[in-house]
């Protein structure tokens, strides 16, 4: 299995969409919650927007002319995290790649990203626990470590 790291463009935003919206209909199910709204033509028109402007990195998961996973990333700024960084909003792996190695290139090319930009740390919160146990234990082994808390949130619209 050779597989390819790239920077995704705005003409890869309709195949990003269909795989946040696999990634969410698959939390939703674990979960048996309706956690999330999802609109593909407003995500793949928000998706496209977002890597025109470079607001949104994109690193997309090659297997030939297939997309098999992706990871984005966006920049936050806080005084606890010493200035500029890096969160990880969404990582999708499609199922039959996954074990393979796939999620840990991807999250090894994202650190080399957040690098060059000189972030000071990459963030990332877990779908729901204890359903995702093996998405936390995941991104142990890539490095990250437990920081407490738990995400919370209060829709705005």
């Amino acid at each position: 299995m050779s597989i390819a790291i790239t920077i995704a463009q705005p003409l890869d935003a309709p195949t990003i969409a269909k795989l946040v919206g696999d990634l969410l209909r698959e939390i939703m199910t674990a979960t048996k919650t309706q956690a999330f709204g999802f609109s593909f033509p407003e995500t793949e028109a928000r998706t496209r927007t977002w890597l025109e402007e470079g607001s949104y990195t994109v690193l997309l998961a090659r297997d030939d002319e297939r997309i098999v996973g992706f990871v984005a990333l966006s920049e936050c700024r806080a005084l606890y995290a010493e200035g500029r960084f890096g969160i990880i909003p969404e990582l999708y792996v499609c199922p039959d790649r996954r074990s393979q190695g796939v999620g840990g290139q991807l999250v090894a090319e994202a650190k080399r990203v957040a690098c060059s930009k000189d972030w000071a740390r990459l963030e990332v919160t877990t779908p729901p626990l204890p359903q995702f146990d093996r998405t936390l234990l995941f991104y142990e082994r890539q490095g990250f470590s437990r920081s407490g808390g738990r995400k919370m949130k209060v829709d705005m619209r």
